[in-house]
């Protein structure tokens, strides 16, 4: 019989996509409020790997990752989910901005193997959390790069996302290490 073991804490990073470019400061001001300090985000990428989110935000849509300096335990995910949903939609009730869908806000983890995203669409490859939260291994980590799978989002694709995400990962290891030391 297998020995029942706590899991390692995991890197919490969390995706936003808007067309409103000023909300990414609100945004990462709230978030750090969340969950604590930033301590890496990403430029400020031009969405354009999909019109699926343009009926509800508009075009011009443009996506920026926040890496955050305390690290969470996996099982957390959920529920750091429906907070980033509820803060959606404090937002899009605010009624200040031309679209239904003023931000997407989408977190997920980085450990050493692997980029987990949190969501609330159930598909085959998506495995349930709890409160209609579920997750799937987006990204898988092997031989130094990240590999994608055929559900892989094509934004997650891409060498400028992964180039963050490795840039992340690496922190992330220093911060285990940091923990083993104390």
């Amino acid at each position: 019989m297998g020995e029942i073991g706590r899991p390692k804490p995991a890197n919490l990073i969390i995706g936003v996509l808007s067309g409103v470019q000023a909300l990414f400061v609100q945004i990462g001001e709230t978030l750090e409020g969340y969950f604590g300090k930033i301590d890496l985000h990403s430029n400020i990428y031009p969405f354009h790997y999909t019109r699926y989110y343009n009926d509800d935000m508009g075009e011009g849509i443009l996506r920026q990752f926040f890496s955050f300096e305390r690290l969470i335990m996996p099982d957390e995910i959920a529920a750091i989910k429906i907070q980033t949903n509820a803060l959606e939609e404090v937002i899009a009730s605010e009624e200040k901005y031309v679209v239904a869908r003023p931000v997407n806000i989408d977190p997920g983890y980085i450990n050493e193997s692997r980029l987990i995203l949190a969501s609330t669409k159930d598909f085959s490859h998506r495995i349930y959390l709890r409160d209609g939260i579920y997750a799937e291994v987006t990204l898988d980590y092997r031989r130094g790069k990240y590999e994608s799978f055929p559900w892989t989002f094509p934004d997650y694709k891409s060498s400028e996302y992964q180039e963050f995400f490795l840039l992340v990962r690496a922190r992330y290891v220093k911060k285990l290490k940091g923990m083993k030391g104390q």
